[in-house]
């Protein structure tokens, strides 16, 4: 893997150190990197939607915990969503690469803020280019003639390839935080577990932002199978193993559910607006039908979780926006007097938080 450095906030990165493979400390082994954000080019198998290469983030902290950040960008199943005029996801690293070199990053990604709970942890970015919320292994050709276009519906390879890094580069982190964005949120519950089988004597929380998993009737049969997510499922946990079980009639919270139930030391987690305008645009575009439609299942999605398992938790606002890791709503956002921002440091705590929903966000 060839590493490359990246600005960020005021540290300017002015060189990527080789990994050392004679570290003789008995102590837990940490990655040996630059200051500031590393490029990491992986190479192999991974690939972005269309064929260009893929790369992943990684920043220096001075505490042996680890954030493993999904990022999001849409998705996409068909001819109209995977196309060059209508897709609905970015398909290649472009974009991720001229955030990395901003000057400044908001969120999670402030390093610099005191209010951020995990600012001096290490910060591990996934990036998202496959149209796939992180769990494909396919390539899949949409439309005919001179409309076709070839998808590399790849996540899971690219995912695999972090994991494979962040495995050799931790020997025994005390906490591991999994979280993502919008299709990123996806790709946080399905491979929280690969972390917490690696890691067993290490505390793991996950926590889907924005990704309630809300789907019409029928699209994971018409749509789903051309991901191939086979490769994704954590096999080792029965009720998930592919061989044995049809994600065709699962839903989300099927997925937490059953994490949750095999793995109960695990915290696990989402946090979604009352209205939230992306999910109910990707819930449209399935055929689905308007805001309160979406909100009224994304509600009884959480709710049905927390019912099934005690190692849940969730966080409800009133508000439409989408993704809060993402800006300084992390900062800004309380509900019920609860501060977003300190309801999501708890779920890596002892104690994990309450449960907090808006009075219009009440559970079906």
């Amino acid at each position: 893997m060839t590493p490359r450095c990246y600005p960020f906030l005021a540290a300017l990165a002015l060189g990527c150190a080789p990994p050392d493979d004679d570290i003789t400390d008995d102590g837990p082994i940490l990655p040996d990197i630059a200051e500031g954000w590393t490029q990491i080019d992986p190479g192999g198998e991974t690939i972005c939607a269309r064929g260009t290469e893929y790369s992943f983030f990684v920043r220096k902290g001075s505490v042996n915990k680890v954030v493993v950040d999904f990022f999001g960008g849409g998705a996409c199943w068909d001819d109209a969503t995977c196309g060059y005029a209508g897709a609905l996801f970015a398909d290649d690293m472009d974009w991720m690469r001229d955030l990395m070199d901003a000057p400044t990053q908001p969120g999670l990604y402030d390093h610099a803020n005191p209010d951020n709970p995990y600012a001096d942890w290490y910060h591990v970015i996934v990036p998202y280019c496959t149209g796939d919320i992180h769990w494909g292994d396919s390539v899949k050709t949409y439309g005919e003639g001179e409309e076709a276009v070839t998808i590399h519906h790849k996540g899971a390879v690219n995912t695999r390839a972090v994991l494979d890094w962040v495995f050799e580069g931790f020997s025994a982190p005390e906490e591991v935080f999994v979280t993502g964005c919008s299709a990123g949120a996806y790709g946080s519950i399905m491979w929280s577990p690969y972390f917490q089988r690696e890691y067993p004597d290490a505390r793991v929380a996950q926590m889907g932002d924005s990704g309630a998993g809300v789907v019409t009737e029928g699209w994971f049969a018409a749509s789903f199978p051309s991901w191939n997510p086979d490769s994704a499922f954590p096999s080792w946990i029965p009720d998930l193993d592919p061989a044995t079980n049809s994600y065709e009639d699962m839903v989300l919270p099927d997925l937490y559910s059953r994490i949750g139930a095999f793995y109960p030391e695990m915290q696990l987690s989402q946090f979604n607006t009352l209205l939230d305008w992306n999910q109910t645009l990707y819930f449209e575009a399935m055929g689905g039908e308007d805001a309160w439609a979406w909100s009224e299942r994304m509600r009884a999605h959480v709710g049905g979780i927390a019912d099934t398992i005690p190692n849940f938790s969730y966080y409800m606002a009133d508000a439409d926006y989408h993704c809060a890791i993402v800006d300084n709503r992390l900062y800004d956002e309380a509900t019920n007097g609860v501060k977003l921002v300190d309801w999501m440091a708890a779920l890596s705590s002892e104690t994990p938080p309450e449960d907090v929903a808006c009075e219009r966000c009440e559970i079906p």
